[in-house]
């Protein structure tokens, strides 16, 4: 079989050379901390009967519902489902945008599902995001736990949440949300471990 020539050669390698790069910033200590307390913080709010609320815009609202549906569905268990709301519903959105402004759409949500003790997850490659620094704001209000998935420079939203990641030295969204990805499944790997170690595969 003769494999003709790659004309964008030089275009794939530099993208999964960085892409490499963007997965290896995981191993950082402050990387690793970070999977590890929040798979643990999420393992101890479900074992008291929480739930977790995950928002983010564009990618990473796609990136939020995957995160979800790992969680009410399973990762690489087979287990009970895990209580988890992706902040998507486009009626209770497009509502909101419409009447109170879009800043609102994640923050009503907060407030209509969140209760104290939940944890609300955010994910932005920008930090810079009115409507999930709302969301912030609301789930501090309910005494949720806040977890940020933060790109580039962490914007605003840097400092406000109880943990964040923040995936800094890639000037891109999409190799900022590839590290999100494997974090958080990385997550769900540590997750599944803590709740579910003694059941059979």
């Amino acid at each position: 079989m003769t494999i003709r020539m790659i004309e964008n050669q030089d275009i794939i390698l530099k993208s999964l050379e960085d892409g490499i790069k963007a997965l290896e910033f995981l191993k950082t200590p402050e990387c690793l901390s970070f999977i590890d307390e929040v798979a643990r913080m999420i393992a101890d709010c479900m074992r008291l009967g929480g739930k977790v609320l995950i928002a983010g815009n564009g990618g990473s609202l796609c990136d939020a519902i995957h995160f979800a549906e790992e969680l009410t569905g399973q990762f690489r268990k087979k287990r009970k489902a895990l209580p988890a709301i992706a902040l998507s519903d486009p009626g209770h959105m497009s509502c909101v945008a419409n009447d109170m402004g879009f800043d609102q759409v994640f923050a009503r949500a907060v407030e209509a599902h969140g209760n104290s003790g939940d944890i609300l997850v955010i994910l932005t490659t920008s930090g810079n995001s009115a409507n999930l620094i709302e969301a912030v704001k609301a789930a501090i209000d309910k005494e949720m736990r806040v977890v940020a998935f933060l790109g580039k420079t962490g914007g605003r939203l840097k400092g406000m949440a109880d943990r964040e990641l923040l995936i800094s030295g890639f000037p891109f969204s999409d190799r900022i949300q590839e590290a999100h990805m494997t974090a958080i499944h990385i997550i769900l790997e540590v997750l599944e471990e803590e709740l579910f170690s003694s059941d059979s595969p």
